[in-house]
């Protein structure tokens, strides 16, 4: 599963691949508590283990490639 989290003041968006088994749900719960104050920080590990904490204070958007999403081509 593929992830886009815009941050403000920054023109490119932080890009991370997610288990495909990743709970949806769960992702979803934690971003919403992120944007509404609820958490300071959204906090997720990508495929290889690597750990990415981000500051809910500069999420400007957040995108979940759908569950069927195929790539085409390179990559």
């Amino acid at each position: 599963m593929n992830i886009r989290i815009g941050i403000t003041n920054n023109s490119q968006p932080i890009v991370v691949n997610l288990d495909i088994n990743t709970d949806r749900e769960e992702l979803e719960k934690r971003v919403h508590d992120a944007l509404n104050g609820i958490s300071s920080t959204l906090r997720l590990t990508d495929i290889n283990g690597r750990y990415l904490v981000v500051s809910s204070a500069h999420i400007a958007y957040f995108e979940i490639s759908p569950k069927d999403a195929s790539h085409i081509g390179f990559g």
